[in-house]
């Protein structure tokens, strides 16, 4: 954020102009060209400057309400005003949630004793090749239904190998019932959550055999729900991969092509977080 003597300055002008403020004065206002905010950290440090293309950007994140549902016995997420701009010159809000809150990243450290934390996973693998398994035909069937080896398989069979170093998610249409947050936790009588997740044989061979970098499901756990080992959390972030739970808008993306971004939170000490991921198709 520019220093309080350049934002009041800039204030100042918004003010008793009252007039288009368009990008170019404001960059003018703070000292700042359009060139020098356009520059990558790899073209300022002299490395590659190539951009990245895409036909279209998929927004896999959902947006986070008070409503979003959470896993049982977490808070819900929370937002209040403490500044306005009726009361002052700037509005502010204060948020308070659980790292484990909406489209959020697992870090190692979330189930590892020593793991790592988010601010130390290598940027390198937030961008990655994205592969698409796609099991909401059975999960359409079974609550409880999970990504097997056989499912990667087959994937495998009809669209090549997976490539290393690709995130894989897991898409089963989970999201359709989101609109109802009792619906989407799905706890039975006994408040236990059913939904589907990641089976831990097809974890393990997607590590070690596959190399991902990381899992991404569009239910509130990489395991499924009524899992009591939390084997897929074992497997891969006991591998030091990291995992995406809550994404939105699989359906819109190819099973194979896409590239996924992922903005993943920097907090020392952080076992996840809330995060942006795109899909570049």
């Amino acid at each position: 954020m520019c220093s309080p003597t350049v934002l009041d300055r800039v204030y100042r002008e918004i003010q008793d102009s009252r007039s288009r403020f368009g990008r170019r004065s404001f960059l003018a206002a703070v000292g700042v060209t359009a060139a020098g905010l356009a520059a990558t950290p790899a073209a300022r440090a002299g490395g590659n400057t190539t951009p990245v293309r895409a036909d279209a950007v998929i927004d896999l994140t959902h947006t986070l309400t008070p409503q979003f549902p959470v896993w049982p016995g977490n808070e819900q997420f929370t937002m209040r005003p403490v500044a306005t701009l009726d009361t002052g010159r700037f509005a502010v809000n204060e948020m308070s949630l659980w790292e484990h809150t909406g489209t959020h990243l697992d870090a190692p450290a979330h189930i590892v004793r020593g793991g790592a934390t988010v601010e130390a996973l290598p940027v390198r693998d937030f961008v990655a090749p994205l592969a698409v398994v796609d099991i909401a035909g059975k999960a359409a069937q079974d609550d409880d239904s999970v990504v097997t080896v056989a499912d990667v398989a087959a994937w495998e069979q009809q669209h090549g190998p997976i490539p290393p170093g690709a995130f894989v998610a897991m898409h089963s249409g989970w999201e359709a019932r989101l609109a109802d947050p009792a619906r989407f936790v799905n706890a039975d009588a006994l408040r236990i959550p059913h939904a589907p997740g990641f089976d831990r044989d097809a974890v393990r061979m997607l590590v070690h055999e596959r190399n991902v970098v990381g899992l991404g499901v569009d239910t509130l756990s990489l395991d499924r729900a009524s899992s009591s080992d939390f084997g897929a959390h074992v497997e891969l972030l006991g591998a030091g991969r990291y995992g995406i739970e809550a994404m939105a808008n699989l359906a819109a993306v190819p099973p194979r092509g896409a590239t996924v971004v992922v903005g993943a939170p920097k907090h020392v000490g952080g076992t996840g977080g809330p995060c942006r991921v795109l899909a570049l198709v």
